[in-house]
């Protein structure tokens, strides 16, 4: 059972509460697996007047508040909020490691498994969808392409997913790719996208590989 095989492959990750370090502007974000049944994951898509991301695909979750007793309760919070996630319907498996956003911002990813039948609502003041990807689609390597992206007024050639019109990148992309690498060993890496990107992209893109070869 794949559910099994990532519980027991992100056992030394378990999912204990962690608080920002240093008083630090920090995030944290609940990736979502459905069950049973063929693995699911929850993404949802930011609503387009939005000022900060907006219209980008993410994982549910946001910024560390100083009521939160910690930044998984961050993760379920803002679930809860954002797609009418109820905290006691999610099952945690793992603490993956602390990534940073373009932006420099530290941001915990929280693994839980949720009922695959629950029904899921988007907050039409924050998003304008909630989807799920098949975790067997992000393992594909023939899924994993490339497409232009506006960042900060310039076009970038990026890795992505597309799915049924969404388009998986940046951030969100790191952390599925990293997840799918530590805990099912999906060995995905960009070398077929060599020519279309970036000499700093392409470096950036080798620090995660070497990340996740270790």
């Amino acid at each position: 059972m794949i559910l099994a095989q990532i519980t027991d492959r992100l056992r030394h990750w378990p999912p204990a509460p962690a608080m920002p370090v240093g008083g630090r502007r920090e995030a944290a974000v609940l990736l979502a697996l459905t069950a049973p049944g063929a693995p699911e994951v929850v993404l949802i898509k930011r609503a387009e007047h939005l000022s900060s991301h907006g219209g980008q695909v993410a994982l549910p979750g946001g910024m560390w508040d100083p009521g939160d007793a910690s930044l998984l309760d961050t993760a379920l919070r803002e679930s809860e909020e954002e797609i009418g996630l109820s905290p006691d319907r999610v099952a945690l498996m793992a603490c993956l490691p602390r990534r940073h956003t373009r932006l420099g911002v530290p941001v915990t990813p929280y693994l839980g498994q949720i009922p695959h039948d629950l029904e899921l609502r988007p907050d039409p003041r924050e998003l304008d969808a909630v989807f799920r990807v098949p975790l067997t689609y992000l393992l594909d390597p023939e899924h994993l392409v490339s497409d232009r992206f506006q960042i900060a007024g310039e076009w970038q050639e990026l890795p992505c997913y597309h799915y049924q019109g969404y388009r998986i990148w940046g951030f969100t992309f790191q952390v599925l790719v990293h997840f799918l690498n530590t805990a099912l060993d999906a060995r995905l890496r960009f070398a077929h996208l060599g020519q279309k990107l970036a000499p700093e992209v392409l470096a950036q893109l080798a620090q995660l590989e070497e990340d996740l070869s270790q």
